[in-house]
């Protein structure tokens, strides 16, 4: 079964549904789509992360000096176009990744510039 296109929702403004376009446009992953253990590079404005999937949304990430400077275990909201919308369990080019971790609460990257699988 082929990919879905998306259809602009009438419920939405237009510029919700323009940047949902976008984000089909620029690409990105699900990552209840990618098995347990894949691992992604997740290159930001600003930092380097490195993400390994332990599934149902949950993830070690490494790579902030301060937030996850060694691996930690995070809960993977989705990403964000830096508002309240969140695009669940989903990590998109020119959004922001938004993860909770355990003592930081809510933590949101700068804008995702490249995403690669790392899996090796």
């Amino acid at each position: 079964m082929g990919e879905r296109e998306f259809v602009p929702h009438p419920g939405l403004s237009d510029d919700v549904n323009s940047r949902i376009i976008q984000s089909e446009i620029e690409g990105g992953v699900y990552l209840d789509r990618l098995p347990a253990g894949a691992c992604l590079r997740i290159e930001t404005q600003n930092r380097s992360y490195l993400i390994v999937n332990r599934g149902r949304g949950e993830a070690l990430i490494c790579g902030h000096p301060r937030f996850c400077p060694r691996p930690v275990a995070v809960r993977i909201g989705g990403s964000t176009w830096g508002g309240s919308m969140l695009k669940a369990k989903y990590i998109g080019r020119g959004m922001h990744l938004e993860f909770f971790h355990p003592d930081y609460q809510t933590v949101t990257t700068s804008k995702i510039i490249d995403i690669r699988d790392w899996s090796q």
